[in-house]
C-alpha cells in the first residue's frame, strides 16, 4: 500500500505568516514575543485602572471648599468618601485627620502641620499606586529593540559565515540577501514591540502627572481653608 503525504492543518499553521517569521527570525524572536505579551497586559491593566480614576475633580473640590467654609466637615468627608479617584482620596484623608484632631481638642497651632503631613504621606502612596507597572513598561520599550538589534547582529554573523563558506559555489549577492533578510526580522519585530510600549508609557505618564497636579492643587486649597478655620476658631476662643 502506497502512502502519499498530504499537508496537515498543523503544518500549514507553522508555515504561515507571522509564526513562520518568528521561526525564521531565530531564538531572539521568542523573548521579544514574551515582552510583547507582557507589554500588552500592562497596557490593558493600566488603561482600565486609570480610566476608573476619572472624576470631575474641579466640581468636587468646589463643593468640599464650600462645605468647609460653612464648617460642615462631616458632610465634606462624606462627599469625598462617596467619590473615587486620587483627588477625593487625599481630600478625604486630610479631612478625616482634621476632624479627629479637632474632636480631640488638639492644639490649633500644630493641627495644620499634622494635616499637611498626613496628606503628604498619603499623596506618596497615591502616586506610587498610579505609577504601578510603568517601570516595567519602560523596560519593555528599551529592551525589546535592543534584543532585536542583538538578534540582527547574531544573524549577520551567521549570514557572513555562510557566505564565506560558500564562496565560489553560489551567487554571493543572493546568499547575502537571504541571510540579511532573516537577520533583520528581529530588529523589525523588536521595534514593533518597543515603539508602542514607549508611546503607551508616555501617555500614561502624562495622565498621572495631570492627576498629581490635581491632587497638589486640591491639597493646597484644603490647607488654606483649614488654616482659615483654625484662625477663626482661635480668635473666637
Amino acid at each position: 500500500m502506497n502512502f502519499q503525504y498530504t499537508p496537515t492543518i498543523a503544518t500549514g499553521f507553522f508555515d504561515s505568516g507571522a509564526l513562520n517569521l518568528l521561526i525564521e527570525g531565530g531564538i531572539f524572536m521568542w523573548p521579544i514575543l514574551a515582552l510583547m505579551i507582557l507589554g500588552i497586559a500592562v497596557i490593558i491593566e493600566r488603561y482600565r485602572s486609570l480610566r476608573l480614576l476619572e472624576t470631575d475633580a474641579g466640581a468636587l473640590r468646589e463643593k468640599v471648599i464650600a462645605l468647609l467654609s460653612e464648617d460642615k466637615v462631616e458632610e465634606s468627608l462624606e462627599l469625598c468618601d462617596a467619590a473615587r479617584g486620587p483627588v477625593p482620596a487625599i481630600l478625604s484623608n486630610g479631612l478625616r485627620k482634621y476632624l479627629v484632631l479637632r474632636r480631640l481638642n488638639y492644639d490649633p497651632a500644630q493641627m495644620e502641620q499634622q494635616v499637611i503631613k498626613s496628606m503628604e504621606n498619603y499623596g506618596v502612596n497615591i502616586v506610587a499606586a498610579l505609577e504601578r507597572h510603568l517601570p516595567l513598561l519602560a523596560t519593555i520599550a528599551s529592551v525589546a529593540p535592543m534584543l532585536g538589534f542583538l538578534g540582527t547582529v547574531q544573524g549577520m554573523i551567521v549570514a557572513f559565515g555562510d557566505i564565506e563558506a560558500n564562496i565560489g559555489q553560489q551567487n554571493i549577492v543572493q546568499a547575502a540577501a537571504s541571510g540579511i533578510r532573516v537577520a533583520l526580522l528581529t530588529t523589525a519585530f523588536g521595534l514593533v514591540v518597543g515603539i508602542p510600549a514607549y508611546m503607551a508609557f508616555n501617555y500614561f505618564t502624562g495622565i498621572i502627572n495631570e492627576f498629581v497636579l490635581q491632587v497638589e492643587s486640591s491639597a493646597a486649597e484644603l490647607i488654606e481653608v483649614v488654616t482659615l478655620r483654625l484662625t477663626l476658631e482661635k480668635e473666637e476662643s
